[in-house]
């Protein structure tokens, strides 16, 4: 583990690979009240493409952040094969299960990105004894038309203008795998009728909805069924003149409301 003013950088063993993970402020104490908040990246995702939003929601918020990248991303070890079509729902039990337990963490806040809202909403559920709270964020939660077309629109913008480049720069000689993973999964007929409806009704704690006016990659219909469907009680924010990334998009706005949800949720 490499420590450096209360960030730290970690691999941890799992039945299929190491995998990276970073933390900030995680020598705070962790206990009842101000258990850690850990992110769930998106499809193209991993911890570096989080930016500045960690260390600035550990400051806001006072608590432990902790993000990691799942298998095959990032600077985790290569994904051993395809990802399969319970993927989303896999991840609780695998690469977050394997976390929790190297770090010994107990109770947590589930945050996810994306696609990773998908798999916050699924920890949320599957360890439901011990999540505190769930925020999603342009979370996807089941197959929409909207969401087909912005991966058909991005399949062509990637390999017309050279963006797998910059892929590279997060993901190495995983960034072709982490590409086509994403295309080829959720264009898949196999994939269309995915939803997380049942998993959705196994949530039970407070939940906070982030989802933007414009986003590009799913409709406010994805939001309200998570608004619907969990059984905590839960806050739907829509972001105006916002895209798919708010918490790059309209950082302050969202930095607000979570810390307002998680004073309210610990108040």
């Amino acid at each position: 583990m490499i420590k450096s003013n209360l960030t730290s950088e970690l691999w941890i063993d799992t039945a299929d690979g190491r995998v990276f993970a970073k933390t900030w402020n995680f020598d705070r104490d962790c206990e009842a009240g101000n258990e850690p908040v850990i992110l769930f990246h998106d499809s193209l995702g991993c911890v570096e493409l989080w930016r500045d939003f960690p260390v600035k929601l550990a400051r806001e918020t006072g608590r432990a952040i902790i993000a990691y990248d799942r298998l095959g991303f990032g600077r985790s070890d290569k994904h051993p094969g395809r990802l399969g079509l319970n993927f989303v729902r896999d991840e609780a039990r695998g690469s977050f299960a394997a976390l929790r337990s190297h770090l010994g963490i107990k109770d947590f806040i589930a945050f996810g990105h994306s696609v990773g809202g998908g798999m916050a909403i699924v920890a949320a559920g599957v360890f439901s004894s011990h999540c505190r709270a769930l925020i999603t964020e342009s979370a996807q939660v089941f197959v929409e038309d909207r969401t087909l077309e912005g991966i058909r629109e991005a399949e062509c913008g990637f390999r017309q203008h050279g963006q797998m480049e910059r892929l590279r720069r997060y993901h190495g000689d995983k960034a072709e795998w982490v590409f086509s993973s994403w295309t080829e999964t959720w264009l898949s007929k196999d994939f269309s009728s995915w939803n997380l409806d049942e998993d959705l009704r196994n949530v039970h704690c407070p939940v906070l909805v982030l989802h933007g006016d414009n986003d590009e990659y799913g409709s406010i219909q994805h939001a309200r069924r998570i608004e619907s469907l969990t059984h905590g009680p839960a806050i739907l924010k829509v972001l105006s003149h916002c895209g798919h990334v708010p918490h790059r998009e309209t950082q302050p706005v969202v930095m607000d409301a979570i810390s307002e949800f998680l004073r309210q949720k610990t108040g």
